[in-house]
């Protein structure tokens, strides 16, 4: 009994275990003809930190997924400061969901915004590409909390949309639409 209870403390995490800040500035080689930050450049950074903060937790190799729908809300401007945080929200078998938030700093200019969010899907594998277990995630923090609760809607979203679940099977889903009465 008290192995039992020793591997399960073992095969848990928390998500400030997988916490990850990154910064970057602006260069005028990442921006477009409006001296804005590329999208794709923005993208090309949030799946770098996800993955780092997915990697974090699982201890193993991450491939992405997927990736969540990406909403600019604000142009990041050249010489900004991006400052991208990326935690786990929740962890299934092989997966992660992974949220990262996206804000800019004009230095000089004392405005600090928030750009965007997104949540990134990594798996954890081996080196052939087989998918490995991770270890379960103990949400900590009331918002903490309220992620992994959203994380099974979301994910059974991203399956539908994927082609990989029937929508009469996504149960967190139908509860949304059609409460027990």
């Amino acid at each position: 009994m008290l192995f039992n209870c020793i591997e399960k403390m073992e095969n848990t995490k928390s998500p400030a275990e997988s916490q990850t800040i990154m910064n970057e500035i602006v260069l005028p080689n990442d921006t477009n003809t409006l001296h804005n930050l590329m999208g794709g450049k923005l993208l090309h950074w949030m799946d770098i930190c996800a993955a780092i903060s997915a990697q974090k937790y699982s201890g193993k190799t991450v491939v992405t997924v997927s990736v969540d729908s990406v909403s600019f809300k604000k142009s990041i401007r050249l010489g900004d400061v991006v400052t991208l945080e990326a935690k786990v929200t929740r962890a299934f078998n092989s997966s992660m969901e992974v949220h990262i938030i996206v804000h800019a700093a004009d230095i000089p200019g004392g405005e600090v915004y928030k750009s965007n969010e997104a949540y990134y899907t990594f798996v954890a594998i081996d080196r052939s590409g087989s998918p490995l277990k991770v270890p379960q995630l103990i949400p900590e923090t009331e918002e903490e909390i309220k992620k992994f609760d959203g994380a099974l809607r979301r994910r059974q979203l991203r399956l539908i949309l994927a082609g990989k679940m029937k929508p009469d099977e996504a149960t967190e889903l139908k509860a949304l639409f059609f409460p027990e009465e």
